[in-house]
């Protein structure tokens, strides 16, 4: 059974992650080319390594630190997926709220648990008072095909740096 909650600061560590499988094998992602958005082969693996992680605790400590949310599903006691917002809004009149993560592990991938935690961090920003969600997200083929799944669409307002960081990201919205 898949239990789901919010995440504490003291408990956001490299061990949390001991049965967490990043890895995403991809085939195919969306490139926008001269202002149309087309599908090109582009495979390579997806995964973290140790800095990743390390990288990744810091900045779910200071999501926190800063008053946002991470919220999270484990199966077993292991963490199997998590999903974070930060606090601070942007992006003038769409009143953005930047979901800087969403990730479930390979592992129990299709069963739900990327939808749940989304809906969690779509009521969180709501009830924060956020118009839309931000998502900087992965190129690939399935990982947008989730996110139209929760009624994303292309963002009206780009986050220069997120675009600066992740060129290949696709800068998605999602009304509340």
């Amino acid at each position: 059974m898949i239990q789901y909650r919010e995440l504490h600061s003291e408990e956001i560590n490299r061990e949390l992650f001991r049965n967490f499988i990043r890895r995403q094998n991809v085939t195919k992602c969306w490139r926008k080319e001269k202002g149309t958005w087309t599908i090109k082969n582009a495979p390579f693996v997806d995964d973290w390594s140790e800095n990743d992680y390390k990288i990744l605790v810091d900045c779910l400590k200071n999501t926190l630190l800063t008053e946002g949310f991470v919220y999270a599903a484990f199966w077993n006691e292991n963490l199997k997926g998590f999903v974070s917002v930060e606090s601070e809004f942007f992006g003038g009149e769409e009143k953005y709220l930047d979901l800087t993560s969403i990730h479930v592990s390979e592992d129990v991938r299709g069963k739900g648990i990327g939808r749940r935690l989304f809906s969690a961090a779509k009521k969180w920003a709501e009830e924060k008072g956020a118009k839309k969600l931000y998502i900087s997200a992965h190129s690939a083929v399935e990982s947008q095909s989730f996110y139209k799944a929760m009624g994303c669409r292309e963002a009206k307002v780009y986050h220069r740096q997120h675009v600066e960081a992740e060129p290949y990201d696709c800068q998605l919205e999602c009304p509340l």
